[in-house]
């Protein structure tokens, strides 16, 4: 104890007020200054006692946070009983959990980024490959035009699928940091459902597909109209892929004083009742899925829609179609 500078101070000050007492009531009488000397030495004694049981508790503690510091977060050091100690003891258990969580929260994001990382290079593995065998094969000056025109097509269709990958994880992964800052305007849903239909338009055609559109001019929400279009097209892109030629898509909306709902329902293959779960999970194909799908549209709309208060529901029956609900809430549920 006597190493602590506050501790000798207050050794000092006891010491020199008995002894002064000593000194002063010596002038009175011996008796008088015999029951101060036994007063004051019992007096410095008892905090002496007091004062090192305090700094062995402080010490306790100082050993606790050392334990804590390097990674043991099952102490238990909670006291509920009165007294600033009990408050200290308390205060530290609160960031021993603080600290706990956030370590779990680590690991999750280690986790995240390692599953991420390898889920990227199989997706880019296939089409890598796929160029580099066609590559090898334009290298032949002996190859005719047809063939060497068709194998540019086909490395230009695989650059256009790694770019596209490229861009929807580079969203995922500003989406996840929360770095995107969603804008909160009011959004008229015929003129988003216009905007997003501009993309698929060609394929639709192509395929002879017809769309109907039911809603209220004044139909709107809040939200940001980019990214919402970026999700309107990935999930109108996963419905006449997965639409027959000659096929129907509808998309529908209205609001209430809860929400805004928009429907999107096409008469294509339908989805497995097993498969619904996982639609939205990233890099997941389904079994109807094509060949070229990588399995990532589906899980930027949603995580484009629910970073906006919104939910995506899907209802689905194989041979009958897929209906995709879309809601926006006026109020945080």
């Amino acid at each position: 104890m006597l190493r602590n500078k506050e501790f000798r101070w207050l050794l000092l000050t006891m010491s020199t007020i008995s002894l002064l007492a000593i000194i002063v009531t010596a002038f009175i009488s011996s008796g008088a200054m015999g029951i101060t000397a036994v007063t004051s030495v019992l007096l410095i004694g008892c905090c002496l006692l007091f004062t090192r049981w305090r700094y062995r508790e402080i010490e306790k503690l100082s050993g606790y946070l050392r334990q804590i510091s390097s990674g043991n977060y099952s102490l238990d050091v909670r006291d509920n009983q009165e007294g600033e100690l009990s408050i200290l003891k308390n205060d530290i258990y609160k960031v021993t959990l603080m600290l706990s969580e956030q370590r779990l929260l680590l690991q999750e994001d280690k986790i995240k980024l390692t599953n991420a990382i390898s889920d990227i290079s199989h997706q880019l593995k296939t089409p890598l490959t796929s160029m580099t065998v066609m590559a090898d094969l334009l290298s032949d000056p002996e190859l005719n035009v047809e063939k060497r025109m068709e194998f540019t097509r086909k490395i230009s269709l695989q650059l256009d699928r790694i770019g596209w990958l490229v861009s929807s994880l580079l969203k995922f992964s500003k989406i996840d940091a929360g770095t995107i800052q969603f804008k909160k305007d009011s959004i008229k849903v015929k003129r988003l459902v216009q905007k997003s239909m501009e993309p698929i338009l060609i394929p639709m055609d192509i395929k002879e597909q017809r769309i109907q559109i039911e809603g209220e001019d004044a139909t709107s929400f809040i939200g940001d109209y980019n990214w919402t279009t970026e999700a309107m097209i990935n999930i109108l892109k996963n419905c006449v892929e997965h639409t027959p030629a000659g096929g129907v898509i509808t998309i529908s909306f209205a609001e209430n004083t809860l929400f805004t709902e928009i429907v999107i329902t096409d008469n294509g293959k339908g989805i497995p009742k097993a498969e619904i779960p996982y639609i939205f999970k990233r890099f997941y194909k389904g079994t109807n899925a094509n060949e070229d799908s990588i399995g990532i549209g589906l899980a930027l709309a949603q995580s484009i829609i629910t970073e906006q208060n919104g939910t995506i529901d899907v209802m689905s029956e194989v041979g009958k179609g897929t209906q995709f609900q879309i809601k926006f809430y006026k109020q945080v549920i």
